[in-house]
């Protein structure tokens, strides 16, 4: 039985793969989804990267054999910095429309301006930090394809963000002399970036395997059966 650890992006928690982990355990794959310091429902947003990285690691040292890891949306950056740690623990990577940095860079080098300032502000004024949740932006660009229903039921359940995640710079020399196995379970209706962005951060790092699926940047939970069946295409590569 293949172990697989999911790891959510910005805004997101645990909870975000409960569909997921339901649909991979009817078919025989066993599964622990991550909640990064700072996501959990009564967590304190005064954490830092190293927080990320270092609970992202702690977690796969302590699986008893080799695991298959997938990070969504903001989750790709983290693993860049936590998987040369642990390279030993993981038998292949799955990136999910993840932001893949180049080195020295962070997410926030490749955000508008306007977008910026606006959530800059907004962590401000939150008096803790962290970046509200946009119900604009989560409707129109995030779960674009999703009924008013299931996107009434992911508000539910979205976090405020810790802004430190778009903000740090990643140190990407150690990724990028990795051996692990990559895929791109890519997203193809996604509309949260510019059409082929998620496409080109991967293939930056090598011609590595894509899997596509017809799903929003929201997959994992407005089309989680189409979702995972292309998971676990990608998981059998």
């Amino acid at each position: 039985m293949k172990k697989i650890l999911l790891l959510h992006g910005a805004w997101h928690n645990g909870k975000s793969w409960d569909k997921v982990s339901a649909i991979l355990k009817k078919n025989g794959y066993e599964t622990e989804a991550l909640t990064l310091p700072g996501n959990g429902e009564n967590d304190s947003k005064g954490v830092t990267y190293d927080n990320y990285v270092n609970y992202v690691c702690d977690r796969i040292r302590a699986q008893e054999e080799k695991v298959i890891v997938v990070g969504h949306s903001s989750a790709g950056h983290v693993l860049q910095m936590a998987l040369p740690k642990v390279a030993d623990k993981v038998e292949k990577v799955i990136f999910n429309n993840a932001w893949l940095l180049p080195d020295n860079k962070s997410q926030f080098d490749f955000v508008p301006d306007e977008i910026k300032s606006v959530m800059r502000q907004a962590a401000i004024e939150s008096g803790t930090g962290a970046i509200p949740i946009d119900p604009q932006f989560v409707r129109h660009m995030l779960a674009s394809e999703a009924s008013d229903e299931l996107y009434e039921e992911l508000m539910t359940f979205l976090v405020e963000q810790p802004l430190i995640i778009m903000e740090t710079p990643v140190q990407a020399k150690a990724f990028a002399e990795m051996k692990i196995p990559m895929v791109l379970l890519y997203c193809t209706k996604d509309v949260s970036v510019p059409p082929g962005a998620f496409l080109g951060m991967f293939k930056a790092w090598g011609d590595n395997p894509v899997v596509e699926v017809d799903c929003d940047h929201e997959g994992l939970f407005t089309a989680p059966e189409v979702y995972t069946e292309g998971l676990i295409k990608a998981i059998n590569l």
